[in-house]
């Protein structure tokens, strides 16, 4: 099990910037990816951007070239850089961990959520 403490959200004006963090502690695997998704009022929660232990990352075509991902490996810490904020980024942001094994597979972790509100 990996436990984890998101923070940084927040309300924010259009073209604005924030910062997200989540760090994670327990029982972490040397072959892992963290990383963030999303869910507005009434949507399916959606990949926002991923990071894995080897530094590969995946956006989302709607936040390229806006956000930012990065990860303190030391600290098990990851960070989503938002910039250039819009009103459709509105949404709880949840950070997700997961670990891969070599027996069991993969394994998902996530946080509690923390709410970025983009007024316009």
């Amino acid at each position: 099990q990996v436990q984890l403490v998101e923070s940084g959200g927040g309300l924010v004006q259009a073209g604005g910037s924030l910062r997200l963090s989540c760090a994670a502690s327990g029982s972490i695997s040397s072959v892992n990816s963290m990383g963030w998704y999303r869910q507005a009022p009434g949507k399916q929660r959606e990949l926002v951007a991923t990071m894995t232990s080897r530094s590969s990352t995946n956006y989302a075509d709607s936040v390229k070239g806006r956000f930012t991902i990065s990860r303190d490996n030391a600290k098990n810490t990851v960070y989503l850089q938002m910039n250039s904020l819009k009103p459709e980024d509105t949404a709880v942001y949840y950070c997700n961990f997961r670990n891969t094994w070599a027996v069991v597979g993969t394994e998902d972790s996530w946080g509690q959520g923390t709410q970025v509100t983009v007024s316009s």
